[in-house]
């Protein structure tokens, strides 16, 4: 089994949307989603994850505060990168306007 890092993306205008026009229950309903889907595939989760916050951008020139598309991630294991990336088809995350999900594998460090 290889792992591979799943990235939960959303444009920031969306999720400030969807949170100022959803109400508690609409919430609760698409938490709900989510906890389906993790059950449902929990022996594939090596780690749940969990939602995302504020953002620091470190650069040669400093630190400041940015805003990205990146809301959360999970670690999850699999056969192969296609086999990871089927897993997250019809996640409860993409019904978010303009949301995304980057599956990225986690390649081992050389002589670790």
């Amino acid at each position: 089994m290889s792992k591979f890092f799943v990235l939960y993306l959303a444009p920031p205008a969306s999720i400030d949307k969807m949170m100022a026009n959803s109400t508690p229950e609409q919430r609760e309903a698409g938490m709900a989603a989510w906890m389906t889907w993790m059950k449902s595939n929990a022996k594939a989760l090596a780690e749940m994850g969990a939602p995302l916050g504020k953002t620091k951008r470190v650069t040669a020139e400093g630190v400041s505060g940015v805003r990205n598309d990146v809301t959360g991630y999970s670690i999850i294991e699999a056969e192969s990168h296609e086999a990871a990336a089927n897993m997250l088809a019809g996640h409860p995350h993409l019904q978010v306007p303009g949301a995304y999900i980057d599956v990225l594998s986690v390649t081992p460090i050389p002589g670790m």
